[in-house]
């Protein structure tokens, strides 16, 4: 009988929506507007979407990067190297920030993007050449800007992912969040491990076929598997924010990476893998505590921060049972704090300023313990140095018409005790036609980079008195929109 009863009403629902919906409706025309944003005025900018940083959670930001993007990836396969170059210059040319703090390894000036998880990162975009000013200098060829949200949903709320592939390769996904009106906790953590051993037919190896009277008759390429290639990755992200909902928001954001990886052997390499030992072994915490305060026209933020990371790589083989040669056995140590403080008015509906000042401490210690051993005295083969790198930059930015905007910013660096000279930079655009958004875009600025740790005092070959690189660079572009996607062309010189 309630079977009959409830029969009888959903059918009444829906005969009336049904009713209802074949009669006419009129509604009235609603018009949508939205103005560009004045922040990003000429500004060549590639946003990834959220959902192509999800797509695939065992990829890494190199993998993301060389899917979607026209930067060049350099990578050696997962678990290795991998880096990233704008228009021709090298890895350590391109900037890359975290939450707004640059992540380069002071030592060699670039950052491996193979330890950086997509599942970690929340948003991302690229800023071609000139548009990197708008952040930070250095960044001849751009800037990869990364970032996590403070937005998590309410209540509590888990995911698991677990991947398994060839070659006994596990992948575990676990992230945690905790939401309210005033709190929002996230916490993720990644663990990836592999022995690596694929097998490959190496052609760089040719092996001798002999008859009887040892002739060689023949030769063929050997199937051989990857020796000297596993990795043990843990990745771990804890973040907490408070709102007070008056215009305050606190946040901690914390990263430890802790990787254990081998180096694979040459394919020219005859020995076997279990006679040498070729690894590498690295720990680093990044940590950001911040404050944003936004009121209806301005807002102004707080950061600081620290990064720590030990790095040591062994090199060592068996040259007789149980009696190992070591041939390197480096270490490297740095400690980095970070502070920045910035700031955005817009007094009016025709002009926005922002301004902001940053200071990275950099401690760095390099050496190889094994000549240390060796030579049995006290001093570091590598150099034991600290440097401070200020920066600091103004920006105004003025829309003339709706259609046409323009911006000045001019920053200022110092490494150590140089200063590097005012570095200005121009953009402009214009909206050309709203139908299809057609847009032309032009921008022109100074840049530096000055040298990095290892450039100047590694030994040998580190050179104390080396100036800055700096150049100009010159964009031209248009996009237009086809079918709701933005197609972008354009030209640039960099002298």
């Amino acid at each position: 009988m309630k079977r009959l009863l409830y029969f009888i009403i959903l059918s009444a629902v829906a005969c009336g929506a049904y009713a209802q919906a074949d009669g006419n409706i009129s509604l009235r025309q609603v018009t949508v507007t939205a103005r560009r944003p004045m922040k990003e005025i000429g500004v060549q900018k590639t946003p990834f979407d959220s959902a192509m940083l999800k797509e695939n959670v065992a990829l890494s930001m190199a993998d993301v990067l060389a899917f979607n993007s026209s930067v060049f990836v350099k990578s050696y396969g997962r678990a290795t190297l991998s880096t990233v170059a704008f228009r021709g210059t090298s890895p350590s040319h391109t900037q890359v920030t975290w939450n707004g703090m640059r992540i380069n390894n002071p030592m060699l000036g670039m950052t491996d993007f193979s330890t950086i998880l997509a599942y970690f990162i929340d948003q991302a975009s690229l800023l071609h050449g000139t548009s990197s000013v708008n952040e930070t200098g250095g960044g001849l060829g751009g800037l990869v800007r990364l970032g996590t949200l403070p937005y998590v949903p309410e209540g509590f709320n888990a995911q698991y992912v677990q991947g398994i592939g060839s070659f006994s390769t596990f992948d575990e996904f676990l992230r945690v969040t905790y939401g309210n009106d005033h709190w929002s906790s996230s916490t993720r953590a990644v663990y990836s491990s592999s022995p690596n051993d694929y097998e490959y037919t190496n052609h760089d190896k040719k092996v001798n076929i002999y008859d009887d009277d040892h002739n060689i008759v023949g030769q063929y390429h050997p199937k051989e598997r990857n020796r000297s290639g596993s990795f043990k990755d843990l990745h771990i992200l804890q973040e907490v924010y408070y709102n007070t909902l008056r215009g305050d928001r606190f946040g901690v954001n914390a990263w430890f990476v802790n990787s254990n990886r081998e180096l694979p052997m040459l394919t020219t390499d005859y020995g076997k893998a279990s006679d040498f030992e070729n690894r590498q072994r690295e720990h680093t915490f990044r940590g950001i505590l911040s404050w944003d305060h936004n009121r209806s026209n301005w807002r102004t933020g707080v950061k600081g921060g620290y990064v720590h990371t030990w790095m040591g790589y062994d090199y060592k083989r068996e040259v007789a049972p149980d009696n190992w040669a070591v041939m390197t056995r480096s270490r490297s140590k740095v400690n980095t704090i970070y502070g920045q403080i910035d700031g955005e008015y817009n007094p009016a509906r025709r002009w926005y300023f922002t301004a902001n000042v940053s200071a990275h401490q950099h401690f760095v210690r390099s050496e190889d313990k094994n000549i240390i051993l060796q030579e049995g005295g006290n001093g570091i083969v590598g150099y034991d140095k600290g440097r401070i790198e200020l920066s600091g930059a103004f920006s105004a930015k003025w829309q003339a018409t709706d259609r046409i905007g323009m911006s000045l910013v001019l920053r200022e660096e110092m490494f150590g005790e140089k200063w590097a000279p005012l570095t200005p930079a121009f953009f402009i655009d214009g909206l050309v036609a709203r139908r299809g958004n057609v847009m032309l875009r032009a921008s022109v600025s100074r840049n530096h980079k000055f040298p990095t740790l290892n450039d100047m005092y590694f030994l040998p070959g580190g050179n104390p008195d080396l100036r800055s690189e700096e150049g100009w660079t010159y964009d031209a572009g248009m996009s237009f929109d086809i079918g709701g996607e933005s197609l972008e062309s354009g030209s640039r010189a960099i002298a």
